[in-house]
């Protein structure tokens, strides 16, 4: 709605469009054309959209990189910590707190419909995995650094650099030795 209102389209008229079956109101503040078709990142631009401070992290950003077979059941959403949490009921969104220099340090904008989604880089996103691994699994961590080195999308220096900048390089060490003894 804001990007509408910043366009010149007044409130009545989307509730028009709304009514007559030309938008489909997706959430609230939220519309989209009516035919339109949504992709695989549609819940990443919507949800960019509601928290337009916010960073895709975590699982959700492993998804976007192609280093996880999971499916998130919410999008995971980085926000400052001392940042508003909005509430609302879709699309499904888990936020986590990041402090300032973790919140800037390896995003990379990509554009999702239209919206450009802030998405944190390969080796960010596998480094906050296991800083959060009790809040989205030990396993899931362990699937990203195996599958980024597979895949070749991270360096073991690209790891290493990023774990010793969030200060988590204790925590990563020994996984990173052991995916790399086993060839990854």
């Amino acid at each position: 709605m804001r990007d509408l209102r910043h366009a010149g389209i007044a409130h009545e008229t989307v509730s028009r469009l709304v009514r007559d079956g030309l938008v489909s109101r997706v959430a609230r503040g939220l519309y989209q054309s009516a035919d339109a078709i949504p992709d695989r990142w549609s819940s990443f631009a919507e949800a960019s959209a509601l928290v337009p401070k916010g960073v895709i992290c975590l699982a959700s950003a492993l998804q976007f990189h192609e280093l996880t077979l999971q499916m998130p059941s919410a999008v995971w959403i980085a926000i400052s910590r001392a940042g508003w949490k909005p509430k609302f009921e879709y699309p499904p969104i888990r936020i986590v707190r990041f402090g300032r220099h973790a919140l800037e340090q390896g995003v990379k904008p990509h554009l999702i419909e239209g919206i450009e989604v802030p998405v944190f880089e390969p080796a960010k996103t596998i480094v906050d995995c296991f800083r959060y691994r009790n809040k989205i699994g030990l396993d899931i961590a362990l699937e990203g650094l195996r599958e980024g080195l597979r895949s070749k999308r991270v360096t073991p220096d690209q790891i290493s650099e990023s774990a010793r900048a969030t200060r988590v390089w204790t925590v990563v060490r020994p996984y990173m030795e052991a995916v790399v003894a086993d060839g990854a």
